[in-house]
């Protein structure tokens, strides 16, 4: 199958779009090129008192482990489900006259497995730092404080005439703490790990639940799809447990991620009912076995004057 110019051109416009993509999530996550919102807040105020458990690295759930999970568990089962797939219908039907080989313009060519994993991984990838990227850009719009935030802030509040009344303290000298754990306690909203955690869960139960037809998988796929979404559920409890999210927090953080995975999996890859891996060439037309539509025949005026002159000179004969 020959691609035509106009698709080659769009696939590289693609690959455009996902380094744009990648390079803005970086942007976000590495760099100071967004600065975030001071917030202030009240002395004294209880719901940022709450115990600081220490840097990210020493939670239940460290954002090394959780983006390691979200992104080698769903690329692995793509991939094995994939290669299964491919090779149940190699083996089940006859070979002769099927298409094996996908020819990309005028240079690549691209085995139906390789193309139908990389869309489906595309995808997935695309979301991941789409969803990286609506979570950072919450959590610089909106510079929400942490639970444990007045605990790493340390604010100075015999300086900041806190002893009087209750003050409302709006500039960011206010605190004494550690500068990156002051950061860190001002991007809350929404919850990077409950995103994340929630659309990779979606997107690859929703893949396991359409995809996987076989026999004796009714209860197997259910099951495995909701373990997958308690896992998720289970990292938003996490934030909430360790004082490190707000619980509207977390809501936020699941909705985003499954606002992205929903949009991805039914508009893009339309439920992951693509072709198949290897489809029929499509039959020939037969024209002998097209039926005929009956027209009533018209006379031209030159046949009926032949017709009349045949039949006076067969009067004539007989």
């Amino acid at each position: 199958m020959l691609f035509p110019l106009p698709l080659t051109i769009m696939l590289y416009f693609q690959l455009v779009i996902m380094a744009g993509t990648v390079m803005l999530a970086y942007y976000f996550e590495y760099t100071d090129t967004f600065n975030v919102h001071v917030q202030g807040f009240f002395c004294y105020d209880n719901s940022y008192t709450k115990p600081y458990h220490g840097p990210e690295e020493s939670s239940a759930i460290p954002p090394a482990l959780l983006y390691a999970v979200v992104a080698g568990v769903p690329t692995l089962v793509i991939t094995v489900t994939e290669s299964v797939l491919f090779l149940l219908q190699y083996t089940s039907k006859a070979l002769d006259s099927r298409e094996k080989t996908i020819v990309t313009g005028d240079c690549c060519y691209l085995n139906p497995l390789v193309r139908r994993t990389f869309r489906f991984l595309g995808v997935y990838t695309f979301g991941l730092f789409t969803t990286d990227i609506f979570v950072n850009a919450g959590q610089v719009v909106t510079g929400n404080l942490a639970p444990h935030f007045l605990t790493v802030c340390k604010p100075n509040y015999t300086a900041l005439g806190c002893q009087q009344a209750l003050r409302f303290i709006s500039h960011q000298e206010a605190c004494t703490g550690n500068e990156d754990d002051i950061l860190r306690a001002r991007k809350t909203f929404p919850s990077k790990e409950a995103a994340l955690s929630v659309y990779a869960a979606l997107y690859l139960a929703m893949y396991i639940t359409c995809t996987v037809k076989a026999k004796g998988t009714r209860l197997a796929k259910p099951v495995l799809s909701l373990g997958l979404m308690c896992l998720a559920f289970l990292t938003g409890i996490n934030r909430v447990a360790e004082y490190r999210n707000h619980w509207s927090d977390v809501i936020a953080g699941f909705i985003i991620g499954v606002a992205i995975a929903t949009f991805l999996v039914v508009c893009v890859v339309h439920n992951f009912k693509g072709k198949l891996l290897l489809t029929e060439n499509p039959p020939q037309d037969n024209m002998a076995d097209t039926p005929m539509i009956n027209l009533p025949r018209v006379e031209s005026p030159l046949e009926k004057y032949i017709a009349s002159q045949n039949h006076i000179a067969f009067a004539e004969v007989t």
